[in-house]
């Protein structure tokens, strides 16, 4: 998993944006539920989509404010 160069950061539009979001979210509550169930999966992606979700906010609201 590879995270996203600010060029390719800013090239997404509001629509873009909550989708990602959305879809990153989704992935972080799947992540929980096989933690919690033992099921296997990598303890990194936490992190990793953490940190995603937190650049596309701070993206989403840095674009509302100007």
């Amino acid at each position: 998993m590879n995270f996203l160069k600010k060029k390719d950061l800013e090239k997404f539009d509001s629509e873009n944006l909550e989708t990602q979001i959305l879809d990153l979210s989704k992935q972080l509550v799947e992540l929980r539920i096989k933690k919690v169930t033992r099921q296997t999966f990598k303890p990194h992606e936490f992190k990793h989509i953490k940190r995603q979700i937190s650049q596309l906010i701070t993206l989403q609201q840095v674009k509302k404010s100007t």
